[in-house]
């Protein structure tokens, strides 16, 4: 594996930046940190004992939002929330509404009652597309950086291969495509990022097919290089 992860950054390079959300406005998103995804043992997807980039991820989400709550600057958090009997695949039943498992984690729990906060509950991966309304076409995340006229997004969360860099993607295009005319910058902190860990052998051993293999490090990898190679910036430290 180290061999691979050796290839993957001389290959596929990354490059990581400062970041200073006082230069411009800035609104924090925060994705899917929710008791299914990041919460020991909350659910089918949680991690099953406690896990250290995730926990990061956590504290360094927290310490974000509370700089961003204190300054006045606003911060969206996305809540993976499943129609139940509705799972998507090839996932199992996970953050169902209802269930607990579609709540943010303790630590951000004070998010439900900041003034500075916009929750977006969403029943599909992409948040962007989670977040149109289907009966009026209005879409959160548009209303949302245009109303406070954001010129940058800084973006944490779980999975960054998955929810993470399905929302990123997506948000570059509509950027792109004018929907949100103040909006330049799209930037993704590393270290307020984590995703799952599955290496192909335990997959095969809980009778899952092989290809539901999900290699940390390697997935980790890839989202962030996928992110950047549309346009996204990627940070290491937040100034």
């Amino acid at each position: 594996m180290s061999a691979l992860m050796n290839a993957l950054r001389d290959q596929l390079p990354l490059r990581l930046q400062e970041f200073d959300p006082a230069a411009r406005a800035t609104g924090l998103v925060i994705v899917d940190e929710v008791n299914g995804f990041a919460t020991v043992g909350a659910g089918a997807l949680a991690p099953p004992v406690a896990d250290e980039q995730v926990a990061h991820m956590v504290s360094e989400t927290d310490a974000l939002a509370r700089r961003f709550a204190a300054a006045g600057w606003p911060v969206l958090a996305f809540l993976d929330s499943h129609i139940p009997g509705k799972p998507e695949p090839p996932y199992p039943p996970h953050c169902e509404a209802g269930s607990g498992e579609d709540d943010l984690v303790p630590e951000l729990a004070w998010l439900e009652t900041s003034p500075a906060a916009t929750l977006v509950r969403k029943d599909c991966i992409n948040g962007f597309v989670g977040a149109i309304d289907p009966l009026t076409g209005r879409n959160a995340v548009v209303d949302w950086v245009n109303g406070h006229r954001l010129d940058a997004v800084l973006v944490v969360g779980i999975c960054t291969d998955i929810c993470v860099m399905d929302f990123v993607l997506t948000l570059l295009s509509a950027r792109n495509h004018g929907l949100m005319p103040s909006l330049t910058g799209i930037a993704v902190f590393e270290p307020g990022c984590a995703t799952y860990d599955l290496p192909k052998d335990v997959a095969l051993s809980l009778g899952l097919p092989e290809t539901a293999a999900h290699p940390k490090a390697i997935t980790h990898h890839m989202g962030l290089y996928f992110m950047a190679s549309r346009g996204a910036t990627l940070i290491s430290n937040v100034l």
